[in-house]
Formats: C-alpha cells, structure tokens, sequence
C-alpha cells in the first residue's frame, strides 16, 4: 500500500498566495491541511474551495505560525510542510512519492529555490544548493515547535537524508515583493526572535552585536557568494546582518530596561516632572 502523504500549510491573510501553494499539491498529495490563524481576508474560503481540511487556530500569542498543532492535525503516515508563499514542482512531487515508497529514511532535508525581489538567488545562503529546509518527514520523527526560525528538528535516533538538488526538484519559496514589505516583515519577526530569546535568557551586549552583525554579512556576502548575486546578494546579505542587529537590540533592551510600556512609564515620569518645574517657578513664565 502507497504510505499517505499530508501537505500541511500555516496560513495568515494569504489570499494572494495560497492558490499557487494548494494547486502545486492538489494532483498528487493525499490530504491537505490548512491552519489558520483567524484570516481577515478570504484564506479560509479559498482552502476550502480546494478541498482541504481547515482548522482554526489563534496561534502561539504572536504572529507566528503554530507548527506543532499543524502537523498533529495531519493522519498521513508522512508530513509535507509547505509556506503559502511556496510551490512544489512536479519533479520535487515524484521524489517525494518515492522516498515515502522506499522506507529507508524518517526526515528529509530539501532544498528550496527563493525568489527575492523578483528574482531567484543561487548564492547568499539562500541558493538552492545551501538552503535546505526540515520539511518533508515521517509524522512522529520531527519535534516541531513556534520558536522563531527553530520550527523543526530531527527526533532522537530519526534517520535524516538530505535530498540533493537536481534542477527541478527544489521547495520554490516567492519571498519579499520588495524592500518595504521585508522590513516590515522583519520588524514582526525580530520582536518574536527576541521576546524568545529573552524567555530562554540569552544574553545581549554592544560587542556581541557588533561581532555577530558584521560576522553574518561577511559569511553570506563572501563565504556563501553573495557577490556573485548582484545587487540583490548585497542588499539580501546586508538586510540579513541588519535582522541580527536589530534582535539583539531588541533583545538587550528587554535586559536592561523591559518592555516598551516600561520605556513609556519613564518617558511619562520625566515629562511629568519637567513640567512641575513651571508650578514652582517663582516668577510667571509666559507661553
């Protein structure tokens, strides 16, 4: 008997991208399970109108996906999880089908070809010969979690296999419209990385900031080629090392000073006592 195969796809207001992910699994998966996180647009209508099994979800408290419960609403002996924003060619299909066939393997790496900024990159630590995504396992061989960019890892003792890319058989991931709506996406996602952070009590300072920023341009923009993508591994190397900044500077004023509404209680202290000054004046101060 062929092994079932669930596509499981974590979905927030993503009307614009969700067909092309559903229509991309339609043909040969055996189960599709949309989660989503209470869409206000018509996420939940277009799923449905495919077929697959949708259940709601409020998510882990903040605007990532809650991959766990995802993947516990699947019945297939196997689990494909796939973004909204992402499409499975045909070629990545059969692989899949067959690597479920022969048994020998419990968790596949796979790689995954993105597009940035209207283009897909072949280097910068996003090329489809170094991006390789926890995606494609045996149900319970993957403990999955809604840690910031620490979705997945292998079970103890699962046997994982990265799958080599061969052209047409990449995850293909449509990323980032432009520059605008990946600083946006970035502002979200470094509060999550850094709220978590702070809960697993990692630790911030300048220096640390320093070194890691200039360190991840260096590593993306020279030792994985980013050079060689133009001026879309440029910006793409420089914007990364600038996420690294930011959650650390996130992360290190959680530390020292709390949360923003703690930063407002100061600001508010401060206001309040520059302005006593003008009752105990002693001489009419005229505005």
């Amino acid at each position: 008997m062929e092994p079932r195969i669930s596509v499981v796809i974590n979905t927030l207001n993503e009307e614009n991208n969700l067909p092309y992910a559903l229509r991309s699994v339609l043909p040969w998966a055996d189960e599709i399970v949309v989660v989503d996180m209470h869409s206000k647009d018509r996420t939940v209508e277009m799923a449905r109108q495919f077929g697959a099994k949708v259940c709601l979800h409020p998510g882990p408290g903040f605007e990532y996906p809650p991959r766990e419960f995802a993947v516990a609403q699947a019945s297939g002996e196997w689990v494909l999880v796939l973004d909204a924003d992402e499409v499975v060619p045909i070629g990545l299909s059969l692989e899949l089908r067959s690597i479920a066939r022969s048994g020998n393997v419990d968790v596949v790496p796979l790689p995954r070809l993105n597009y940035i900024l209207g283009a897909p990159m072949k280097y910068s630590g996003c090329g489809p010969d170094q991006d390789f995504q926890y995606r494609f396992f045996k149900k319970n061989s993957m403990q999955c979690s809604s840690l910031a960019h620490r979705d997945f890892a292998p079970a103890t003792g699962a046997r994982v296999s990265r799958l080599p890319y061969r052209g047409n058989n990449a995850l293909v991931h449509f990323a980032y419209l432009d520059a605008a709506q990946w600083v946006e996406k970035m502002n979200r996602y470094t509060s999550i990385d850094a709220q978590q952070r702070f809960e697993r009590r990692e630790h911030a300072s300048s220096f640390k900031a320093l070194i890691h920023t200039m360190g991840m341009f260096l590593w993306m923009y020279i030792r994985r080629q980013g050079y060689r993508d133009g001026w879309r591994g440029f910006y793409y190397s420089a914007l990364s090392a600038f996420y690294r900044l930011v959650t650390l500077a996130k992360l290190q004023g959680l530390e020292r000073i709390g949360a923003r509404a703690r930063v407002g209680e100061i600001y508010r202290h401060d206001a309040e006592r520059l302005l006593d000054e003008y009752g105990k004046a002693r001489t009419a101060v005229k505005i």
